[in-house]
């Protein structure tokens, strides 16, 4: 049976300190491999901490704050494909012959995006995803958001990425299983997590695609998890989805194994995903109009 295991990472790098944030990363790296993973999944902004300067937080006009030189300076440290901590990400998957999923802020045109490299186990990158959603209702509206949704194919197995906030919307996992997903990364950082994994159990459900999700640890944070696809057996009785569920407070590697054949086959009869669906009648999804109750400062 072919099976496709991933580590889920959940740990919390909180400070911008690049150097120390990789010297950890490829230690779990190497404790992945010697579980048996395929690849191993880190959540959002590893590599730089989840960390934006105090200028982001006033409330200057968006314009100043893009000029102001801590700003400039974040920017000017963000990750690019040449960076030291990601050569050593690529590096160390080449060595123990393992797929890694590794994230942190990077430099878009003008300002810093959120994004996921996706290594193979050559050392190769094989997608560079940036968060589509960014939560513009606080710091991340000074993030340049990214324009699509990817897919890459890791040893035969379709990976799609979504970023934290994207999972927030269907239209993120949808658009990945249209493009021929068949199981979804999320590297994560927030708390909540009660819905948040009710909706990945979902978007799991509906798309018919597994998905993984790593998230730092904390009081009301943590809960990596993984979902299966397959909702009922072959009786047609219903059955949990949950592949694996950590708890919140836990440092280490989670590791969930997807049985892709089993998945396949249900993906190959059962009516979810794009089986049915009406697209004629969906034009008001790709109307930019936002009307209350939904207005929220800017995004008119």
């Amino acid at each position: 049976m072919k099976t496709f295991t991933v580590a889920t990472v959940q740990y919390n790098c909180s400070e911008p300190d690049q150097k120390l944030n990789t010297e950890i990363g490829l230690r779990y790296v190497k404790k992945a491999k010697d579980l048996g993973a395929d690849i191993v999944l880190f959540p959002e902004c590893w590599i730089t901490a989840y960390a934006f300067p105090d200028i982001v937080e006033t409330k200057l006009p968006e314009e100043e704050i893009e000029n102001h030189p801590d700003f400039k300076a974040w920017y000017e440290a963000a990750l690019d494909e040449n960076s030291t901590a990601l050569k050593a990400f690529q590096e160390i998957a080449e060595e123990l012959s393992i797929g890694i999923v590794i994230t942190g802020f990077t430099k878009g045109v003008k300002r810093p995006q959120n994004s996921a490299f996706v290594i193979d186990r050559n050392g190769e990158i094989l997608l560079k995803y940036s968060k589509v959603h960014t939560c513009d209702f606080d710091t991340e509206r000074m993030l340049e958001p990214g324009t699509e949704f990817k897919v890459c194919d890791f040893d035969g197995v379709k990976i799609g990425v979504m970023i934290c906030y994207d999972r927030e919307y269907p239209e993120s996992a949808r658009v990945l299983m249209l493009k021929g997903a068949e199981i979804i990364l999320v590297p994560n950082d927030c708390g909540t997590m009660e819905p948040r994994l009710q909706a990945l159990s979902t978007r799991a459900y509906e798309n018919m695609v597994g998905i993984a999700m790593a998230n730092p640890p904390g009081e009301n944070a943590g809960c990596s998890c993984a979902y299966s696809p397959i909702m009922w057996d072959l009786d047609g009785k219903s059955v949990d989805n949950t592949i694996m569920l950590a708890d919140n407070v836990s440092e280490g590697v989670f590791i969930a194994k997807f049985h892709l054949d089993e998945i396949r086959k249900y993906r190959n009869q059962e009516m979810m995903g794009n089986t049915f669906r009406k697209v004629k009648t969906y034009k008001e999804l790709l109307s930019e109009k936002v009307e209350d109750p939904f207005i929220r400062g800017n995004n008119q």
